[in-house]
């Protein structure tokens, strides 16, 4: 089969063209190649330690420092040329034994110039065992893998705790309810006293499972529109009567119709969590404010208090699991120390956030802030879990 001319031509301009087109970039490979033959292997073993993502340096038997990368300065294990002592002890040891060594090195407190909290992983290796004989040091900062340790086992003796305190309890009411079977009013406090325990268990284990699925452990459903007054009035209503129970009085402004895209749910969880905590800090008598404002696009709802404020030293840690500003009026109203932390965790998942105000003897405000939803003809649009 013959092919014509003008086809051939075709494809003639097809390849010429082809070529073209990849003759700068071929070009560029070339002398990329060559410049990488051109680089002496000392300068390619430099490169690469600067760049490593740990730390890595080369240490004589002298204690000199032959090799070294920025990470191990970052790390605070090298100032002005010197190891730091500990890491240089067990260098010294690999170094005269031959024996490869690793070591757990922490920021000695009160130490300046160390990061709060460093936690490095040291492995020794044994370069040559001609002389001068050579060590190399890789060093990995663990301080994340660290804190959340520390956090995961803090949390474990927490839930311990609070979970036997109301176990314990109702073991003790039990056995008194057994020898009191006579005495019917005895047997109506004590059957009370149980009653109330085995309502704070409930509500510690509901919590710690709520906050569990607001960390990770399961994905946020579909965010739909929610409307706020909506949310408020729900919030309110959950603790209306233990707040005229203590003569407290829950006031709010006006309805403002504003709407955010969220869980309604967990937003009513989120309030309601708020207003708790407002009643439990505040005497009796008092009052409980809350109020809406749309502000640089978010929604802000604001639940303040005429309670016992909290310290300036307490106010970054009101937001952990089970810490408490008083530990006697939290248990004496039933909390669970977990409130504030679900509010945290619920403010993440709608990337919003959670802000504090406080005055000892004043009042504290707590002030969630969500994006606001711009409304749109499709009310139910699915977005990313916070992140």
């Amino acid at each position: 089969m013959s092919v014509s001319a003008a086809a051939l031509g075709g494809l003639a301009g097809v390849a010429l063209g082809s070529g073209v087109s990849l003759m700068p970039r071929l070009a560029a490979r070339r002398r990329a190649a060559a410049a990488s033959r051109s680089m002496s292997v000392s300068e390619l073993l430099q490169r690469a330690v600067s760049t490593a993502p740990v730390g890595v340096l080369v240490v004589d038997s002298a204690g000199t420092v032959r090799v070294s990368n920025r990470r191990v300065t970052e790390m605070g294990m090298m100032r002005n040329g010197a190891l730091d002592e500990r890491l240089w002890a067990a260098a010294a040891s690999t170094l005269e034994s031959g024996v490869e060594a690793e070591v757990d090195l922490a920021a000695p407190r009160g130490l300046a110039g160390r990061r709060a909290g460093l936690a490095v992983h040291a492995k020794i290796r044994l370069l040559n065992a001609d002389s001068p004989r050579l060590a190399v040091i890789y060093l990995d900062d663990q301080s994340e893998q660290a804190r959340m340790e520390a956090s995961r086992r803090d949390f474990v003796a927490n839930v311990s705790h609070e979970l036997k305190t109301p176990v314990a309890a109702m073991a003790v009411l039990s056995e008194a309810l057994l020898e009191s079977t006579d005495d019917p009013e005895t047997v109506q406090r004590f059957g009370g006293k149980i009653y109330t325990e085995s309502q704070r268990l409930a509500n510690m284990v509901g919590e710690l499972i709520e906050l569990s699925r607001l960390q990770g452990a399961e994905r946020l459903p579909d965010l739909v529109a929610v409307d706020v007054d909506t949310v408020v009035q729900e919030a309110i209503s959950r603790y209306r009567v233990v707040a005229e129970k203590a003569s407290i009085a829950i006031t709010t402004d006006d309805p403002t119709g504003f709407q955010v895209l969220g869980d309604e749910g967990l937003l009513v969880t989120a309030i309601a969590n708020l207003i708790s905590n407002a009643i439990a800090y505040s005497p009796n008598g008092s009052t409980v404010s809350i109020s809406r404002r749309l502000h640089e696009g978010k929604v802000e709802i604001a639940v303040t208090d005429r309670g016992i404020g909290i310290a300036r030293a307490d106010q970054e840690r009101v937001f952990e699991r089970f810490f408490r500003v008083d530990k006697a009026r939290s248990r004496a109203t039933g909390g669970t120390g977990l409130g504030l932390a679900i509010v945290k965790h619920v403010a993440a998942n709608h990337n919003g956030d959670i802000r504090l105000w406080s005055r000892p003897g004043t009042g504290s405000t707590f002030t969630l802030s969500v994006p606001a939803y711009e409304g749109t003809d499709d009310k139910h649009i699915e977005i990313q879990e916070a992140q």
